[in-house]
């Protein structure tokens, strides 16, 4: 067998200083000879280089020894011309200690093969710890690490994939090691991980053992015996287990792609699988929530389960496509979207031989609650449904014009309530025993951006607060429903009332769309039934991918007319719960054409004449509680009577110290918020106390607050728990202080 490579790299230039005192002439072909092997071998350019030069001093000199041997002149003289020779071999042996060849495991072979690629990468190591490290000899460009700390001992394990050497740094006794694992790192060009050295402390100063990994293995991804891999293992590891998400069941995968796209049936042996929190579960599964999609089947031990790596909803379903769909079918339900296995998402409006139903509709901004109330509106108006529209937040809903009423901006919406209250107390002076169906069309009150009416820091809070929570009771079997939409389940965006959102998941259905972040948990105090562990702010306002594609647009090429594609965002993506149900993941149909314009050009659908819809200017106009925010008016005698004595729509109403508005006209005797006839003043003191309370700034007993009002304790105290129970202070050991 033929020299190795490194064995040709370092022997031919000595070669080449021989040749030329025997073979004279011929030296050119043995240098042309040696430099094509150099090439061949695949030497580095600078290595080349110098077996050339070393090539052509040899040649030059090999001829130059044979003329004169040929001429008849002295040996001595052809002797002295192969000393050239040699200095270039050396020359080269020299230019060649800076681009020794890199160390590789050797080719494993077998017999006397493996022996020698063994010593050569052995001949390497040691060739490069002398060079760098020990010596002998250093010079002014290269500073040795260590003189004389020479590597013996030395010992070689290689295979296709690992090569690493072990042995014993030494020095003279009296010496010590001073060799870091950095610098052997930095010589063999290798991570200092893959070096480690004895603890001097268990060895002695001039002899320190070490071992070196010049080639590692790369890392294989090592599945531990019993690991769940598949769906149906991972399932019964995690979530059939008595703490997962859905105890107790089995899973049967239907269709599998992939780990991250596959559908399957969970199925709980002869007991009902019940709600499942969507958030345990994508825990147990390490998904997003975005990426699972629940489907209750038609038994109640069966529920389907979808994980998706692409949303199946990411090209939405256009509005113009469905358009025969939005209208309210035999069973009142219209088309508000589609599911994530491509069915049609249903809503009920209404329900034939009974009343109206409700609808609860939570979104954020950008999330597509707008487009979806416009969707709702054309629904009505194409089913022939009347609709009273309340927008706090005036001009925000494009289909505006298809309502019967309209109050745009705070104060107008508050009208529209009151009108909706006033239309439910009118039918139920003409409807004494409902029979169905009603002669009169069925109304749909929407109250759009409604925290801006019910929250604590509205002005209207107490009067809406009211007004809400007698329509979502009272209103369903007189024909009109509530359609209620807000930017969070948080309570305090339903005035921290309890009866309106329960009233209005059990009289309908409900819509969760994107939140704000920390605002969307369907947990703890905002918990919903059949939407367990949903947070909204985890639904991501674009899909991935999109953020790239955006950035990456030319803004001077931007087409200015080109429209939205659905998958550009994700609006209209949530969950949709129907009472007795799993909350499931749908999207609202995309609004590809305004949908005024599917309206057919028709007029809105009118509201019968009543006494409640020819009074409309001046029930409008009439606060409907006293001044505590009680005693809502119970009947349509007492709202008429009361509104005859109403301000006139340009007057503005009137506040009292508490931010409660006052009833014109209400000194005529039994007229609700008639205070004069207060047992011991009660609308007189808790005025004053809550104006003591905040003037002073500091907690008082119930006796002080007495005696700086100038009355007795008996007539502070019952006063301060109704203020409590309201909200407006609070007591800390029998101080009471402002809230």
């Amino acid at each position: 067998m033929g020299p190795t490579r490194a064995q040709f790299i370092q022997y031919a230039p000595a070669a080449l200083a021989v040749v030329p005192l025997v073979a004279g002439p011929w030296s050119a072909l043995a240098a042309a000879a040696a430099g094509a092997g150099a090439w061949t071998v695949g030497v580095s350019a600078p290595v080349l280089r110098s077996l050339i030069g070393c090539g052509f001093t040899a040649t030059g000199c090999g001829i130059a020894a044979h003329e004169v041997l040929a001429a008849g002149g002295t040996p001595l003289i052809a002797l002295g011309l192969a000393v050239p020779a040699g200095a270039a071999a050396l020359a080269h042996r020299r230019n060649i200690a800076d681009h020794t060849p890199a160390l590789v495991p050797a080719t494993t072979t077998t017999g006397a093969g493996a022996a020698v690629g063994l010593t050569s990468q052995a001949q390497l190591i040691t060739a490069w710890w002398k060079e760098f490290i020990s010596g002998p000899t250093q010079t002014e460009d290269r500073k040795l690490i260590q003189v004389g700390a020479n590597l013996e001992h030395l010992a070689l394990e290689a295979d296709d994939d690992h090569v690493s050497f072990t042995g014993i740094i030494t020095l003279p006794q009296g010496q010590q090691v001073r060799v870091r694992a950095a610098d052997i790192a930095a010589v063999y060009q290798i991570p200092v991980s893959q070096v480690e050295l004895g603890d001097p402390k268990h060895y002695a100063p001039n002899a320190l053992p070490v071992t070196v990994q010049l080639k590692v293995p790369a890392a294989q991804p090592q599945i531990v015996a019993g690991t769940p891999t598949t769906p149906e293992e991972v399932w019964a590891a995690y979530v059939a287990v008595p703490e997962g998400a859905m105890p107790g069941t089995t899973l049967t995968v239907t269709r599998y792609d992939g780990p991250l796209d596959w559908e399957g049936i969970a199925t709980r042996d002869r007991r009902a699988i019940g709600t499942v929190n969507l958030q345990d579960l994508a825990g147990n599964l390490e998904l997003e929530t975005i990426q699972i999609a629940l489907a209750p089947g038609d038994k109640p031990s069966q529920m389907g389960i979808r994980v998706m790596r692409e949303h199946a909803l990411m090209h939405g379903t256009m509005l113009s496509s469905v358009v025969d769909e939005l209208s309210m079918d035999s069973r009142g339900y219209i088309r508000a979207g589609t599911y994530v296995d491509g069915r049609p998402a249903l809503l009920p409006l209404a329900q034939p031989g009974s009343g109206a139903r409700h609808l609860y509709l939570v979104g954020g901004s950008r999330s597509g609650k707008s487009g979806l109330l416009e969707q709702i509106l054309l629904s009505a108006h194409r089913s022939r449904i009347a609709v009273v529209l309340a927008s706090p937040q005036a001009g925000t809903i494009a289909g505006a014009s298809l309502s019967a009423y309209l109050g745009d901006g705070l104060d107008e919406a508050m009208g529209a309530l009151r009108l909706a209250y006033a239309m439910m107390l009118d039918r139920e002076a003409r409807y004494r025993s409902p029979a169905f169906p009603f002669t009169d069309p069925l109304v749909l009150v929407v109250i759009d951006e409604a925290h801006m009416l019910l929250s604590v820091s509205s002005p209207y809070h107490l009067e809406a607060k009211a007004i809400v929570e007698q329509l979502t009771r009272r209103s369903l079997k007189r024909g009109i429903g509530v359609v209620l939409a807000t930017q969070t389940p948080l309570a305090e965006d339903l005035g921290n009332s309890t009866v309106i959102r329960s009233q209005l998941l059990i009289g309908g259905g409900a819509v969760f769309l994107r939140c704000a972040r920390g605002q969307g948990n369907l947990v703890g105090a905002n918990a919903v039934e059949g939407a367990e562990g949903i947070d909204l702010s985890m639904i991501p306002s674009q899909w991935p991918g999109q953020y790239a594609k955006v950035s990456n647009r030319d803004m001077s090429g931007l087409a200015t007319e080109a429209a939205a594609a659905p998958e550009d965002g994700t609006f209209g993506l949530g969950y949709l719960l129907t009472p007795g149900s799993q909350a499931i993941q749908f999207r609202s149909l995309h609004l590809d054409v305004a949908p005024v314009s599917l309206a057919g050009g028709e007029p809105p659908v009118g509201i019968e004449n009543c006494d409640a819809w020819r009074e409309r200017d001046a029930i409008t106009q009439t606060p409907m509680v006293d001044k505590r925010g009680k005693n809502l008016i119970g009947s349509l005698t007492d709202l008429l009577a009361a509104a005859q004595g109403a301000p006139s729509s340009h007057e503005a109403p009137q506040d009292n110290s508490s931010g409660l508005q006052t009833i014109a006209g209400s000194s005529r005797p039994g007229a609700p918020g008639a205070a004069a006839g207060a047992p011991d003043g009660q609308e007189l003191i808790k005025p004053r106390i809550l104006e003591l309370l905040r003037e002073q700034s500091i907690p008082m007993t119930a006796e002080t607050i007495a005696r700086k009002l100038g009355t007795s304790a008996k007539n502070i105290k019952p006063r301060l728990s109704e203020l409590k129970k309201r909200d407006e202070v609070t007591n800390e050991n029998g101080l009471w202080r402002a809230a």
